[in-house]
């Protein structure tokens, strides 16, 4: 049936050593775009990883009164989504943030597992009572849920710190390649900056119920999710050719796609979500290819029509790209290549008519680690000459701001300084030297 295609099984590969985890073949297969989800089972066994090291317990003992943002949540069932009263199903998400701490949560954690176990033993005896209700009366629970009891959820925990969360971040350093956090031939790791979440791990604690709004990942890289357990955790994903479809829902039901918070309704989408108390790790990889690179400069380039801030630097990140790496597929660096003719073009233009029209452009340099600057009104990407106030300036704190935005506020530039960080010269030697690399050498078959 024509149905059963749209939600077709999930590619799960199972492993049974190390030598399964970096079989060249498994990082192809997880890269693949005919491939958009991969659920591999045994990671952790087959690398002898330590996941207790993420448990709720060793990460209270570890650092007690580290920041976790809470999100309110109602407990809904796990394919649907409600509102408060339970008589209607609807698109948006709703949960209210705060902030605890991890050995409070731990406390919370605990304490719905205990509770539930109560309501569970409740159940048991009222089974008999249940059974003999009538069709009638469970068609009408069946049209309304609830109400719901309210969960709390513990997202987004910062796991950057490498000094309170070295013994964590050591352990997923055993894992291959194409999945860690910092890799060469991951594009992330080339952005030359802290993105929390992207090129950081971030944690997340949960009880049944708990809930990740429907989302795209930031400029459509990759997710890497790992469930620490001990209970089953769900991930329900879209294909990226389908972002459109879910565009069109959202509009529909008054929600921002990229911005807002929502969860499809099941009658227009196949949905599921977290079972079980666990604990999930989280982040993201770009992966060394032609495919990923076009979706993160195709969503960077949607995000600016949308005025949504682009958490990855494109065009910062490609300028690294070019420096550090050496790329041999020929699609990915006529990209990066197109990418960087383009900014040099537009910023040696930007730049004579400033200097026509009499305008200085003040040399100001990049420090080491610096970030990427973003227009504080419309939240562009600013690359190379950032227009800032001279009141900010004379402080030597910043306000960046693109030109357009910029000659909104003064036609002339007259309250503005322009900063240039780059030389003309430095960037042409980057562009000249980017070339296109020799093919890596074919991977030994299988029967040497």
């Amino acid at each position: 049936m024509w149905e059963d295609k749209l939600n077709p099984p999930t590619p799960s590969i199972y492993l049974e050593n190390k030598r399964d985890a970096f079989f060249p073949p498994l990082h192809q297969f997880c890269t693949n775009p005919s491939n958009p989800v991969t659920v591999i089972r045994g990671l952790a066994g087959a690398l002898k990883l330590d996941l207790g090291l993420f448990s709720t317990k060793t990460l209270v003992e570890a650092n007690p009164d580290h920041l976790v943002e809470v999100r309110t949540q109602l407990a809904q069932p796990t394919d649907e989504n409600w509102d408060l009263t339970g008589t209607r199903k609807m698109w948006r998400c709703e949960s209210s943030r705060s902030l605890t701490t991890i050995a409070k949560y731990a406390q919370y954690q605990a304490s719905s597992f205990q509770e539930s176990l109560r309501e569970e033993n409740e159940k048991k005896g009222q089974k008999e009572l249940s059974d003999t209700e009538s069709t009638s009366s469970e068609n009408l629970v069946r049209r309304r849920k609830g109400p719901f009891k309210h969960i709390k959820f513990g997202t987004n925990i910062d796991l950057s710190d490498e000094r309170k969360w070295k013994l964590q971040l050591h352990e997923l350093s055993k894992l291959p390649a194409f999945a860690r956090v910092v890799s060469a031939g991951n594009l992330l790791s080339h952005v030359g900056h802290t993105i929390l979440g992207m090129n950081t791990v971030q944690l997340y604690m949960k009880v049944p119920g708990s809930r990740t709004p429907g989302h795209q990942e930031n400029n459509n890289f990759c997710s890497v999710n790992i469930n620490i357990g001990p209970g089953d955790c769900e991930w329900f994903a879209v294909p990226e050719p389908y972002w459109g479809v879910m565009n069109e829902f959202c509009e529909k039901n008054n929600i921002n796609f990229l911005m807002g918070s929502w969860w499809p309704n099941l009658e227009d989408l196949y949905e599921a979500n977290a079972i079980g108390w666990c604990n999930n790790i989280a982040w993201n990889v770009g992966p060394l290819t032609a495919y990923q690179y076009k979706l993160a400069v195709e969503r960077y380039e949607w995000n600016k029509l949308q005025s949504v801030k682009s958490i990855v630097p494109m065009i910062h990140l490609s300028w690294n790209m070019a420096r550090n790496i050496k790329v041999s597929d020929h699609k990915l660096f006529e990209m990066i290549k197109y990418c960087l003719l383009r900014t040099l073009k537009q910023c040696q233009m930007m730049k004579e008519a400033l200097v026509a029209a009499g305008k200085e452009v003040v040399w100001h340099g990049r420090t080491k680690d610096e970030p990427a600057h973003y227009c504080s009104i419309c939240e562009v990407e600013v690359f190379d000459l950032l227009f800032v106030t001279s009141e900010s300036n004379s402080r030597k704190t910043y306000v960046v701001h693109c030109q357009d935005c910029a000659r909104r506020g003064s036609s002339d530039l007259d309250t503005f300084v322009v900063l240039e960080q780059y030389k003309m010269e430095d960037l042409m030697q980057v562009y000249d030297q980017f070339t296109l690399a020799p093919p890596p050498p074919p991977l030994p078959s299988s029967s040497s």
